[in-house]
């Protein structure tokens, strides 16, 4: 039995994960499931703000340090799924998710939706991954 045969819980420290009941990263087995990621930083400010690239790179590099802390990386995601306020930016958001994910190519999905919690989140991102795939 290894390490992650049981449930690991990733934890981003931040104050809402306890009052909303979550996590921003849960593996079981060789799963993990990363939780929608927005662009904000550990203070609780938008990383990025009007620029919905900017915003995709940072909440990216959040769900890297997720998935290293769950023994993962990019190259184990499988499937991505990002929700954005202004589908007329999907160019930007598609090069920011091809900067990490051109050599992995996982199933991926983009929609707009109408609002994400902060007005200023322009783009809101989760990712599932499949280790030793």
């Amino acid at each position: 039995m290894n390490q992650f045969s049981k449930r690991l819980n990733v934890s981003s420290g931040a104050p809402w994960e306890p009052l909303v009941g979550y996590c921003r990263a849960v593996r079981i087995g060789n799963h993990v499931w990363v939780s929608g990621t927005t662009a904000t930083d550990a203070n609780g400010k938008v990383v990025g703000e009007g620029d919905a690239g900017a915003q995709m790179r940072y909440a990216l590099e959040i769900i890297g340090r997720a998935l290293k802390e769950a023994g993962a990386d990019f190259g184990d995601v499988v499937r991505t799924r990002t929700f954005v306020t202004d589908i007329s930016q999907w160019e930007a958001i598609g090069r920011a998710h091809g900067e990490v994910f051109a050599d992995v190519r996982p199933a991926a999905t983009m929609v707009e939706v109408s609002r994400l919690i902060d007005p200023a989140h322009m783009i809101e991102i989760e990712v599932d991954a499949f280790v030793g795939g």
